[in-house]
């Protein structure tokens, strides 16, 4: 017999239906009676013929005929969702999707599997995992260390060893013994009361790298959990089957509590999931359409699954991700606006960073030469600059020659920009390789942390299976990814900050020698000017942003825990200040690009023309005045999807190979004066930058 899981009002009744005939609008009408009936006002009706409805998926929101066949309408145990007319708008209405649905509508469950041994995961593969593009199997090894760690567990239940958290209460109550036959209840308990957050959940992806994570700890056989139960979760995992995890609440001391509780909390069936199947919907709904079963906690399973950092790591390599793939951009937009402005490339000068030898550094100039080196990459606005330079010397600087430039002829110097006269450009240009630097140097820092704590048992206390004990300790504290995230996100921003000014000077025709806005007709036009503002406030605010959570700490837990990192606030406002930084590059893209419309038709490097074509491929030239927000969308998305960094990579791994044959990665120790003095040319390469 079918049976459908509708979701009315906050609520989620089963529907069984007996005949195939029946309608999508007999689905919706048995629906609004059985929440009338549940409830003692009749939920405010007088009657059921007062309901007005619509029937629509919980996948991807589409909105169903009422008078379809639910044979031919839905399959079975489908979940749907009845909106009765104007609740939309009533406070208690409560969405059966997460935002941006139309994005986990798509969602296909991957073929291929990661092994997880609970030391080996990187920062690449969680997020891969939380895109969804794995499932998860554990290691024969991982296996064989769980099952050990467990037997120590059930030693200490057999023989009524007082044990914390395993037959102790929590916290305060660490001296409270529990009785044996309360020591399911006593984690069952745990969980429940723990998951106190608030705030919106986490989106599917945060939450299946939460989820993922968390098994990879449990993994390494240092937490007591049962191998049966395990498996439970990593089943749920490769179903998609996320539970609501609020993303306030920790204050990442005795680990992430509050979030790992409200993941446990699903996973035992309690609280609401969410699947790309079934959209948030009671656990047991959710686990139950898709086969499966809520997990039944043994003795140390719930506190097994709720002590760690896993909510500050998993956002941290979130973070530490986007991090790196807008740095890496960063410097082909600044070198794009450079070419605009008709800077020189005299400050990427091999020999000036061998004299300060910092790996960012010397890879940022490195990067800057490779995509502006006009012997390799002919730049005709390169020439255009060496024009300007002779023009100005020889007028003594007096005359401006603006008037010229649209009959200059198309030129193509090789070793303009190399020896033009313009001996220095502002410090946002001249000072990229610095600046743009100490950003990569940070993230590599940040992700070596990061990476570390990936990898790291967390619980407490911890099963030792080689000694035949636990051991109370503190690996649970959050202070390493919090300080950690807190310098990420300092460090980033500097990266929007200087791309602001970049964007100033292009907007600026006093300092571009460009139509002011970079529009024609200014006046009837505004052009970039509240686009430039819009990056100056996101600037501004990342100021605030930046400050370190990590230097704050509460006491909590009745002076037990008196020393606490707020990690995850230092996790989520990192993101917030690098999806800022991301938004301002964009507008800076898109400013560096509309300041090529006027030099044509003049060309810039091979390169820097492969990155203009991507942004014209989604966003067109500004002749005039149109809505903006959505071409800032757009350029956003390309940084986003690293589609700007993908044009240009093969030209400057290409430069890399052309330059420095011999080239290959070198630990921080083998910098010195003297090696960079021998092979002038020589860049080190990292996978870190």
């Amino acid at each position: 017999m079918p049976r459908y899981t509708v979701h009315i009002r906050g609520e989620w009744l089963a529907v069984p239906c007996q005949e195939a005939q029946l309608t999508v609008g007999w689905l919706g009408r048995e629906a609004v009676r059985r929440y009338i009936k549940n409830k003692p006002d009749n939920g405010g009706f007088a009657s059921i013929d007062d309901v007005h409805f619509l029937v629509r998926r919980c996948k991807g929101l589409g909105l169903l005929d009422n008078e379809d066949p639910l044979e031919v309408a839905l399959e079975d145990n489908e979940f749907v969702e009845v909106v009765i007319e104007g609740d939309a708008m009533s406070p208690d209405f409560i969405p059966s999707q997460p935002e941006g649905v139309y994005l986990y509508s798509k969602y296909r469950e991957p073929e291929k599997y990661i092994a997880l041994d609970g030391d080996s995961l990187t920062t690449e593969d969680l997020v891969n995992l939380g895109k969804g593009r794995y499932k998860i199997k554990l290691t024969p090894t991982a296996e064989k260390r769980v099952q050990k760690s467990r037997e120590v567990i059930d030693s200490i239940i057999k023989e009524k060893t007082v044990v914390y958290g395993i037959t102790t209460g929590f916290g305060k109550f660490a001296r409270t013994v529990i009785p044996i036959n309360k020591l399911q209840e006593l984690q069952v308990n745990l969980v429940r009361s723990h998951s106190s957050g608030v705030g919106k959940p986490l989106i599917p992806e945060r939450c299946r790298m939460l989820l993922a994570l968390r098994i990879n700890v449990l993994a390494k056989g240092y937490s007591g959990i049962s191998l049966e139960t395990l498996k439970q979760v990593i089943e749920m995992f490769n179903a998609s089957c996320l539970p609501y995890v609020p993303e306030k609440g920790t204050v990442g001391a005795s680990g992430d509590l509050a979030p790992l509780s409200h993941l446990a909390l699903g996973l035992i069936g309690e609280g609401k999931m969410w699947s790309p199947k079934s959209g948030w919907a009671d656990a047991k709904y959710v686990l139950e359409a898709h086969g499966l079963k809520p997990v039944i906690l043994k003795p140390k399973e719930g506190l097994a699954l709720i002590n760690g950092t896993q909510m500050i790591t998993s956002l941290g390599c979130e973070a530490v991700e986007r991090a790196s793939a807008i740095a890496r951009q960063a410097d082909i937009i600044a070198a794009l606006t450079l070419e605009v402005l008709k800077g020189t490339t005299k400050a990427f000068d091999t020999d000036i960073h061998a004299l300060r030898p910092h790996r960012g550094q010397i890879e940022v100039a490195f990067r800057f030469r490779s995509l502006l080196d006009s012997d390799h990459h002919p730049s005709e606005i390169a020439g255009l600059g060496m024009f300007m330079g002779v023009t100005y010397l020889v007028m003594g600087f007096v005359e401006r020659i603006s008037n010229m430039i649209c009959l200059l002829p198309s030129t193509s110097s090789t070793e303009s920009h190399r020896f033009c006269d313009r001996v220095q450009d502002a410090y946002t240009l001249r000072c990229c390789p610095q600046v743009h630097g100490v950003v990569n140097d940070t993230i590599a820092f940040v992700k070596g942390i990061i990476t570390t704590e990936l990898n790291s048992a967390t619980d407490n206390p911890m099963v030792f299976a080689s000694r035949g004990e636990t051991i109370s300790g503190g690996n649970f504290h959050g202070e390493y990814p919090a300080k950690a995230l807190d310098y990420l996100a300092i460090g980033i921003h500097e990266l929007a900050a200087i791309s602001e000014r970049r964007i100033e000077r292009l907007c600026n025709p006093s300092l571009s020698e460009l139509p002011a806005f970079l529009v024609a007709e200014g006046g009837l036009n505004s052009g970039f000017m509240i686009a430039h503002c819009t990056a100056a406030a996101l600037v501004s605010e990342n100021k605030a942003l930046c400050h370190p959570s990590s230097v704050d700490s509460l006491s909590t837990s009745a002076a037990t825990e008196d020393h606490v990192s707020m990690g995850g606030w230092a996790a989520r406002k990192a993101l917030r200040v690098i999806e800022h930084v991301e938004q301002v590059l964009a507008i800076e893209l898109l400013a560096a690009c509309q300041g090529i419309e006027f030099l044509r038709p003049l060309k810039t490097t091979t390169p820097l023309e492969k990155v203009y074509d991507l942004v014209r491929s989604v966003v067109r030239p500004w002749i005039k005045d149109r809505f903006m927000a959505p071409d800032i969308e757009a350029a956003h998305g390309l940084l986003l999807e690293q589609k700007v960094w993908e044009v240009a990579a093969p030209y400057i791994e290409k430069y890399r190979m052309e330059h420095i044959p011999e080239s290959r990665p070198l630990s921080p120790t083998a910098f010195s004066l003297q090696s960079l003095r021998k092979k002038s040319t020589k860049i080190p390469e990292s996978e870190d930058l």
